[in-house]
């Protein structure tokens, strides 16, 4: 005689109950990306970003950013937020300048990087810097200016202007409508 087993008649139904639940969950991606797309979102996003560029296997520029953000509509964008800093190397692999400031933009087709706010650029052997609040650096030519007032500081000097074209190196730069004496006039080549 078969003796009953109250886990025998519970098994199967626990098995059907799990089998029918597993296949029935199907998920329509068209219908997930509808509930969780999110337009203004990035594709990408990173905290404590570093990235080294380089040519020919030396260190050209270093990036690091708190938070970056990389958007592909309506153009690929990276938003680097929450403070970065740019370091610029000579062909000796030593840092020759730098650029901080507490926000900035890279826009790949254009290859131009757009920071603001508290912006500061040094020269490190020149014990040299530019402070404004808006920078632009265009990575193809290794240029940055800006249309903004700039104060420049040199060696306990202090000079003004509206304006400013430099390298990334800022060995030399032009101010475009210097205010009051040129603080710097005997000490830049090819600042005129």
């Amino acid at each position: 005689m078969k003796s009953f087993s109250f886990l025998n008649h519970i098994k199967l139904p626990a098995v059907l109950f799990t089998a029918g639940f597993l296949f029935s969950c199907v998920n329509d991606l068209e219908t997930i990306q509808q509930v969780t797309y999110d337009s203004e979102a990035p594709e990408e996003a990173t905290s404590n970003l570093e990235l080294l560029y380089t040519d020919s296997g030396y260190a050209q520029v270093r990036i690091r950013a708190a938070i970056a953000e990389t958007y592909a509509i309506p153009e690929k964008i990276t938003k680097l937020k929450d403070g970065l800093e740019l370091e610029f190397y000579s062909s000796d692999g030593s840092i020759v300048s730098t650029l901080s400031a507490l926000y900035g933009e890279i826009n790949y087709k254009t290859g131009i990087m757009f920071v603001r706010d508290s912006v500061v650029l040094k020269n490190i052997e020149r014990n040299q810097s530019l402070e404004t609040e808006e920078l632009h650096y265009n990575q193809k030519d290794s240029t940055i200016y800006t249309d903004h007032n700039v104060i420049l500081r040199r060696n306990g000097k202090v000079g003004r202007g509206n304006g400013i074209r430099t390298t990334q190196s800022f060995n030399y730069y032009k101010v475009i409508n210097p205010v009051g004496e040129a603080a710097f006039s005997d000490a830049e080549p090819n600042s005129e």
